[in-house]
C-alpha cells in the first residue's frame, strides 16, 4: 500500500525541476527584458559559455529554446543573434496589447492588488526619469503594463504577456534613444492610473486604448525612419 504524499509535497510532482538549459534561458530572457541585450546582438557560444559556466551543448539547447520562442535567430555560418522585430510584428504586438490590457482595465476593481503594483512601477519610472536613467524607465514601463494584465486574474494571460513583454522590449531596443521613446509616456501612465484608482475604469480603459494607439503610431514612425 502506497504511503500518502506529505501535504507540503502535494502538487510538486506535477512541477518538474527546472533544467539547466531552462535556467540559463531565463537569464538570457532577463537580459532582454532589462534592455541589456538589444536587437541584432550577437551571442557568442564561447564567451557566453565561459561567463555562465556552462557547456556549449547546454548553450545550444538554450539557443534552440529561445529561437523557438522567436527571441533569437540562427544564421548559417554567422551564429546566433537577438531577433529584430519586423513592422508586422510591432503591429501584431499592439493589437494583442489592446485586446488584453484594455479588457483587463475595463473590468478591474480599484483595490485589486495589481493596482498597487501599477503605482509602484510608475513611481519607479518617475524616479528613473528624474535620474535620467531611461533604459530602467523602460523596464518600469513594462512592469506597469504587466500589472495591468494581472487585473484580469488569469495566470494564463500573465504567462502569455510575459512573452509579449520580451518582444516589446526588443521593439523598444530598435530605437537607440530610450529618452525619446519613454519620456512622453510616464505622465500618461500616471493619468491612467489616477482614473483607475478613482474607480473610473471605463475612462481609464479608453485612455489606455488611445495611449496604445499613439504608442504604436509613434514606434512605427520611428521604425520607418531607421536607416534613412
Amino acid at each position: 500500500m502506497k504511503k500518502a504524499m506529505p501535504a507540503d509535497k502535494v502538487g510538486q510532482a506535477s512541477e518538474p525541476a527546472q533544467t539547466l538549459a531552462e535556467s540559463i534561458a531565463d537569464k538570457i530572457r532577463e537580459r532582454v527584458i532589462s534592455g541589456w541585450l538589444t536587437p541584432g546582438s550577437h551571442l557568442s557560444e564561447v564567451a557566453l559559455g565561459e561567463e555562465l559556466g556552462v557547456s556549449r551543448n547546454t548553450l545550444r539547447e538554450v539557443f534552440r529554446l529561445l529561437t523557438k520562442e522567436g527571441l533569437l535567430r540562427h544564421e548559417a555560418n554567422r551564429g546566433v543573434f537577438v531577433s529584430t522585430p519586423s513592422m508586422a510584428t510591432i503591429i501584431d504586438i499592439y493589437n494583442v496589447r489592446r485586446m488584453i490590457e484594455c479588457q483587463a482595465m475595463a473590468g478591474a476593481h480599484p483595490r485589486h492588488p495589481g493596482v498597487a503594483k501599477m503605482r509602484a512601477a510608475v513611481e519607479e519610472a518617475v524616479r528613473y526619469r528624474e535620474a535620467g536613467e531611461w533604459l530602467q524607465a523602460g523596464t518600469a514601463d513594462i512592469a506597469y503594463h504587466a500589472a495591468i494584465v494581472e487585473l484580469a486574474d488569469s495566470p494564463r494571460l500573465n504567462t502569455f504577456f510575459a512573452q509579449v513583454a520580451l518582444e516589446l522590449r526588443l521593439v523598444f531596443g530598435l530605437l537607440r534613444d530610450p529618452e525619446y521613446l519613454h519620456a512622453r509616456y510616464v505622465d500618461k501612465n500616471l493619468l491612467i492610473l489616477s482614473e483607475l484608482e478613482a474607480g473610473q475604469t471605463a475612462k481609464a480603459a479608453d485612455m489606455l486604448r488611445d495611449y496604445l494607439f499613439d504608442a504604436e503610431r509613434f514606434i512605427l514612425g520611428a521604425y520607418s525612419r531607421l536607416g534613412s
